[in-house]
């Protein structure tokens, strides 16, 4: 079986964003990765690199909007709340709240939700729209077998 931290890697990597990153999250169940990558990408260009770097590791696009989605998201928080004591419910609009609060501030943002093997992965790219300033890389790397460790 593949590993979370193996998925991690690859896909940092792939981004230029490895060095200097730092797990914001890491536990046997869940990563939660932030970087910056060294690629020089425009704005516009950040959902193409969003669509290499799922499929430099072969990891299957999952649809927002579905029932596979709502799983995979509810999974992830399950293993956050392993570890974090979190007050609210999950919210999946929350990730359009998101992206609809990062355009507020002129950045845009790509991002998508996916699966490799027994790991589902949720990995968000943004920039500042006007070009200037690096890509910023947030991921979530999580086992999608409750219980399973790797």
């Amino acid at each position: 079986m593949i590993r979370i931290q193996e998925v991690a890697g690859k896909i940092m990597t792939h981004l230029e964003a490895f060095n200097g990153s730092k797990a914001a999250m890491d536990t046997p169940q869940i990563l939660i990765v932030r970087g910056i990558s060294r690629k020089r990408i425009k704005p516009k260009d950040l959902g193409k690199l969003l669509s290499e770097t799922l499929e430099s590791i072969e990891a299957q696009r999952v649809e927002m909007v579905s029932e596979e989605a709502v799983n995979i998201i509810g999974i992830m928080d399950e293993n956050i709340r392993a570890s974090v004591d979190i007050p609210e419910e999950t919210d999946i609009q929350g990730i359009y709240r998101l992206k609809e609060s990062f355009e507020s501030i002129n950045c845009h943002l790509e991002y998508a939700l996916a699966t490799v093997e027994n790991i589902g992965l949720f990995l968000i790219l943004w920039k500042d729209k006007s070009g200037v300033g690096p890509v910023f890389v947030e991921l979530v790397v999580s086992n999608l077998h409750v219980g399973y460790t790797s």
